[in-house]
């Protein structure tokens, strides 16, 4: 069985430099540019992420992921 899980994925203004967020827990928000370190989560977690990472300097998008359960 196969869930949809998802990444935050961040891409800053003026770069092609694209980051995940890793860690949520501390702040500022943690990111890597390892997709493989990124943090999994949930939709509902997801887009209140999203929500507080939206700024001019990145622009926040959702990414799903299918995972083995």
């Amino acid at each position: 069985m196969k869930n949809t899980k998802f990444l935050v994925k961040l891409t800053r203004t003026g770069t092609h430099v694209v980051a995940f967020v890793q860690r949520l827990d501390r702040t500022p928000i943690q990111t890597t540019s390892n997709r493989k370190l990124a943090l999994l989560m949930g939709r509902l977690t997801a887009e209140e992420t999203i929500k507080s990472l939206q700024t001019s300097r990145c622009t926040p998008e959702l990414v799903s992921v299918l995972v083995s359960a």
